[in-house]
């Protein structure tokens, strides 16, 4: 480029260290020679400044609905004063503002995290008419909004949703720590789950593992809800001792979840989820990072899942909810140590060869190169 071009990232939801849209597309986008803001809430932290990612911060409300409208509007006001070439949201709540943001000097991209419209309509909290009205509502002001702004899927099976919109998934970067680490000798009875500790994405379920196998401790590393932990230590009743759980009320980093994949010779990455409509059509983010650190899966079978861990032969599949086959993945790995290094090696080769980010950012790069030479 023979100027360079502004570009703000723009979210109030996600932290500011967000893996996916500070660590790589920010960072992919200064390093292809962009001039990158990102508006996202404040932390103590700060964003790295040697990154040349100008951060501005904004207050980081603990009520929705404030975050939705005072802290929505400070980011607008803020984002309209930086007139730039392309701004990227990466939250449906921003939808009025980057409609707002929209003229015919720039460019609007949607960042689809997830499947929002699925994900509403599982919310069991919610009577069942009221979910499917909201998904609906939900649905035409998404159609509304986004009638002139560009859409990046974070998944893929998303295009089916979003015929339209550009993949550039979500895969981690090659971490060169990874690449040095070996699996020597026999696994430690240790478990590790990386990412938000939530119920949907499989936190009971996990609780019940110290009761299945008596010999395994649980690790939860993610951010996770005083409340949501006492239930999981409920859960686990008695072996409660045997849970292990970093990141109550707090978020967790991207470095130090990396750090935690190299702590400990792992018996397996867990995920073993209960079924939704949105997770048993997902490629999980933690697939790829279990597997950049050589750890072997055991996940719930899921078909999509089930033929993605056979593809790349990187870990097992299991019943959620059928605990002897559980514990059977759990021995198996304990008592076929080779078998168990072979199936992280596998992993970790494909993350390395083709489930990494340097492949996105390509995608990413083009499709920002060709909208602002359009």
């Amino acid at each position: 480029m023979n100027e360079k071009k502004r570009v703000v990232h723009l979210t109030t939801v996600h932290h500011p260290h967000d893996p996916r849209i500070y660590h790589k597309e920010c960072k992919s986008l200064k390093k292809a020679g962009f001039d990158v803001y990102l508006i996202a809430k404040e932390t103590e932290a700060g964003v790295d400044k040697e990154s040349g990612i100008k951060h501005i911060p904004i207050k980081d409300y603990t009520s929705r609905w404030e975050r939705m409208t005072k802290g929505a509007w400070t980011l607008y006001k803020q984002a309209k004063k930086l007139d730039a070439d392309v701004y990227h949201f990466h939250d449906p709540e921003l939808l009025p503002v980057a409609w707002l943001l929209k003229n015919n000097r720039n460019h609007v991209i949607y960042d689809i995290h997830e499947d929002y419209i699925t994900s509403m309509l599982q919310k069991e909290y919610l009577p069942k008419p009221v979910r499917k009205f909201a998904a609906k509502i939900y649905k035409k002001m998404e159609q509304f909004f986004t009638k002139k702004m560009e859409l990046i899927l974070a998944e893929k099976y998303y295009k089916d949703i979003y015929p339209d919109g550009d993949c550039v998934l979500n895969y981690p970067m090659v971490n060169t720590a990874f690449l040095k680490h070996q699996r020597e000798g026999e696994a430690e009875d240790k478990l590790i789950y990386t990412g938000n500790v939530t119920d949907v994405r499989g936190a009971y379920l996990h609780a019940k593992l110290p009761l299945i196998d008596e010999k395994i401790t649980m690790n939860y590393i993610g951010k996770c809800s005083i409340e949501f932990a006492e239930e999981i230590y409920r859960i686990a009743k008695d072996q409660a001792n045997r849970i292990y759980i970093t990141g109550v009320n707090q978020y967790i980093p991207k470095e130090k979840i990396e750090q935690a994949y190299l702590n400990h010779n792992w018996l397996a990455g867990v995920a073993i989820f209960p079924e939704t409509e949105h997770y048993m059509k997902k490629e999980l983010t933690k697939f790829f990072e279990y597997m950049n650190a050589g750890i072997p899966i055991i996940c719930s079978n899921f078909p999509v899942w089930k033929n993605f861990i056979d593809t790349y032969q990187c870990g097992i599949t299991v019943d959620p909810h059928n605990e002897q086959e559980i514990k059977d993945a759990l021995e198996y790995l304990r008592n076929h140590p080779d078998e168990a290094k072979q199936m992280g090696e596998n992993g970790k080769k494909a993350v390395q060869e083709q489930l990494n980010w340097g492949k996105e950012e390509e995608k990413l790069i083009n499709i920002y190169q060709h909208l602002l030479h359009k």
